[in-house]
C-alpha cells in the first residue's frame, strides 16, 4: 500500500526559511547575513526532506530535482547582464525560491492525478526559476539586500541620457591659488576627518528648515564633492564615458565636463567612479574606477596631464573598482592603487615613487603628523602602513587583518583610531599608540572593541568621543577605554559630518534622509529629520559655509542651512 506524502517536515522548513529570510532582517536589519545563510540551510533541509523523507515516488523525487537543475541552467543563459556579472547570484536567489515552491507544489497537488500533478510541477519550477530572467539588479543596500527591478524598466542613468541636459556654461575664470584654499578641497573636507568648523546653524527645523537651492539628476557613481571659488566638482558615469563634472555651487548648472572613454561596473555597487576629486592650487585631481588619473585645470577642465595607474603600478583593477581619493602633499599627489601607494609629480605627472604592495583597500591615503614627523597612512587588508611622503619609505606598520574601508582618526595624545571589517577580532574599532624613539617606530594596541563596527560609514572624533555607526545604528564611544556610551537611531549605512563648534552631527541616512543629532556623550538625541534625496545614498556629504551638498548615484542637491540666530 502506497504511503501518504509526509508533508510536515517540508512545510516546517519552508515556513522557517521565509521567517529567517524576510521577517528576521526586517526586525533586525543588521541580521541580514543570518537570514541569508539561514535560508540556504533551510533550502538544504527541504531538499534532504524531499529526497529521503517525503515518501514521494522516486520518479517524482528525482524528476523534480532534475527539472530544477535544468531550469537553473536554462535561466542562467537568459538573465540580465547585471545578474550574470554577479556570477552566482542566480543560484543564491533561485535555489531557496525553488525549495519553497517545491513544498508549495507538493502540498497543493498531493490529491491530483499524475498528469495534472506533473504539469503543475513543471509550471511551478518554471515560474519560481524563470522569474529571475525578468528582473535586473540595481545593486545592493548596505546590509546586502538586493534591489530588484523589472529588466525592461530604464535605469536612472538611461533616463538621464535620454533627457536634454543643460549645456555647460563654458569656461570659467581659473581660480587663484588663494581662492582654492577655501571651501571643501575633497574627500571628507580639509582634514579628511568629516569635521566642519566655523559654522553654527539653527537647530529648530520646524520653524526654520533647510532651504533647497537646487536639485538635478547626476550619473551613477559614489563620489563626493570638492568645492572652491563657487564651483563644485564631482565624478559620474554617463554611458560609456567616465566624467569629471564641474557645476556652479549656487545654481547647480554645469560649467564644464571632462570625459574619458571608459566604464566601470560591478553588481553590488553598480556603475561609475568611486573616488572623490581633490582640489588644490587651481587644479582638480581625479582618480577613476578603472585607473585613469587626471590633473585638470579647475576653471575650465583643460587636461594638464593624465596617467594610467594600472600600467604605472603594474596593478589590476579590483573587483570593486579603484576608490582612492587623491592626496596632495607638497609637490606630489598620491593615490592608492588598491594595494599600494603611488606618488606622482604635481607639475609633470611623472611617477615619483611606489610603495610596497600590501593587502587590498577601499581607503584613501591619509596625511598626519606623529611626533613632529609628517607621514602618509594607508589602511589595508593586513593593517595600517605609514610611509614618508618624500620617497615612500615605510616608517611603521600595525598588523590587523580584515577589510579596510575607512579613514583613520587622530585623537588627543597622538594615538590613532582605526577600523576594519571581518570576523572575530578582525572587526570593529581599535586604538593604537604610535611612538618614535631611539629604536625607531613602534605601534601598540591599547584596546579593540566591537561596540562600534563601522562598515563603509566613516566615523568622527569629538571631545574624547567617537561617533559613528555600529552596523546601521548610530553610536558613541569613549575613546579612553572603548566603552560604548549610547546607541540609537537607525540610519542604514549612511554618512555623517560633525559641526564641531556646536556639538552637532549632520547625518545623511542610506534612505536619503537628513537628520540633526547631538554630538554629546550623555545620550542619543535626534533634534530634527527630513527627507533630502531620493534613492540609496552612500556618498559622503560636503559642506561649505551654510551650504550642504548631498548626492547619490541618481541625483544631487544643495541645501542652505539656517544659521544660528537667524
Amino acid at each position: 500500500m502506497k504511503k501518504p506524502l509526509r508533508l510536515w517536515p517540508g512545510l516546517l522548513a519552508a515556513v522557517l526559511l521565509l521567517l529567517v529570510r524576510f521577517v528576521v532582517p526586517a526586525i533586525v536589519p543588521d541580521a541580514f547575513f543570518i537570514g541569508f545563510f539561514g535560508s540556504h540551510l533551510c533550502a538544504l533541509a527541504i531538499l534532504v526532506w524531499w529526497l529521503f523523507f517525503s515518501r514521494a515516488p522516486w520518479s517524482e523525487r528525482l524528476g523534480a530535482i532534475l527539472l530544477m537543475v535544468i531550469a537553473l541552467l536554462v535561466t542562467s543563459r537568459l538573465v540580465h547582464e547585471s545578474i550574470a556579472k554577479g556570477v552566482v547570484l542566480l543560484y543564491l536567489w533561485a535555489i531557496p525560491t525553488q525549495a519553497v515552491a517545491l513544498v508549495a507544489w507538493a502540498a497543493a497537488s498531493r490529491r491530483l492525478s499524475s498528469g495534472p500533478r506533473y504539469a503543475l510541477l513543471a509550471a511551478t519550477v518554471l515560474l519560481s526559476t524563470g522569474f529571475f530572467a525578468l528582473v535586473r539588479i540595481a545593486g545592493v543596500t548596505g546590509n546586502m539586500a538586493s534591489e530588484l527591478h523589472w529588466r525592461w524598466t530604464p535605469t536612472p542613468e538611461q533616463r538621464l541620457l535620454a533627457q536634454a541636459r543643460d549645456t555647460p556654461a563654458g569656461s570659467a575664470a581659473a581660480p587663484s591659488v588663494a581662492e582654492t584654499k577655501a571651501g571643501w578641497p575633497g574627500f571628507r573636507g580639509p582634514g579628511r576627518d568629516g569635521i566642519v568648523r566655523g559654522v553654527r546653524i539653527g537647530t529648530d527645523w520646524s520653524k526654520s528648515p533647510p532651504v533647497e537651492l537646487w536639485r538635478r539628476p547626476v550619473g551613477p557613481g559614489w563620489s563626493s564633492f570638492a568645492v572652491g571659488s563657487g564651483l563644485l566638482y564631482t565624478q559620474e558615469q554617463l554611458g560609456e564615458d567616465e566624467v569629471v563634472s564641474c557645476y556652479d555651487l549656487t545654481t547647480g548648472k554645469p560649467v564644464w565636463m571632462h570625459r574619458d572613454p571608459t566604464r566601470f561596473y560591478e553588481t553590488a555597487g553598480g556603475a561609475g567612479p568611486r573616488a572623490t576629486p581633490t582640489l588644490s592650487n587651481g587644479r582638480v585631481y581625479t582618480f577613476g574606477a578603472t585607473g585613469i588619473f587626471n590633473a585638470l585645470a579647475a576653471g575650465d577642465g583643460a587636461l594638464v596631464w593624465s596617467r594610467n595607474v594600472v600600467a604605472d603600478a603594474g596593478a589590476k583593477v579590483p573587483d570593486w573598482g579603484f576608490s582612492s581619493s587623491p592626496l596632495v602633499v607638497g609637490d606630489i599627489v598620491i593615490v592608492a592603487a588598491a594595494s599600494q601607494l603611488v606618488a606622482y609629480d604635481l607639475a609633470s605627472g611623472e611617477p615619483r615613487w611606489k610603495g610596497a604592495v600590501r593587502g587590498g583597500s577601499f581607503s584613501s591615503p591619509h596625511f598626519l603628523t606623529i611626533d613632529a614627523v609628517a607621514q602618509v597612512l594607508l589602511m589595508g587588508r593586513d593593517g595600517a602602513t605609514s610611509v614618508a611622503p618624500a620617497d615612500g619609505t615605510k616608517l611603521w606598520d600595525h598588523a590587523w587583518a580584515g577589510v579596510a574601508m575607512l579613514q583613520p582618526a587622530v585623537i588627543t595624545g597622538g594615538d590613532l583610531l582605526i577600523s576594519t571589517t571581518g570576523t572575530g577580532r578582525s572587526i570593529g574599532l581599535r586604538r593604537v599608540a604610535v611612538t618614535h624613539g631611539p629604536g625607531g617606530w613602534t605601534s601598540q594596541e591599547r584596546w579593540t572593541t566591537t561596540a562600534m563596527k563601522p562598515y563603509f560609514n566613516d566615523f568622527v572624533v569629538h571631545k574624547g568621543h567617537a561617533y559613528g555607526f555600529d552596523g546601521s545604528i548610530l553610536s558613541c564611544l569613549d575613546v579612553e577605554d572603548g566603552r560604548r556610551l549610547w546607541k540609537g537611531g537607525r540610519y542604514g549605512n549612511g554618512q555623517l559630518l560633525l559641526l564641531a563648534d556646536q556639538d552637532l552631527l549632520l547625518v545623511v541616512s542610506e534612505q536619503g534622509e537628513l537628520a540633526l543629532v547631538s554630538a554629546t556623550p550623555d545620550k542619543f538625541t535626534e533634534l530634527a529629520r527630513l527627507p533630502a534625496i531620493e534613492g540609496k545614498t552612500w556618498n559622503h556629504p560636503a559642506m561649505v559655509g551654510d551650504i550642504l551638498l548631498i548626492r547619490n548615484d541618481q541625483e544631487m542637491t544643495a541645501f542652505r542651512l539656517p544659521l544660528a540666530g537667524d
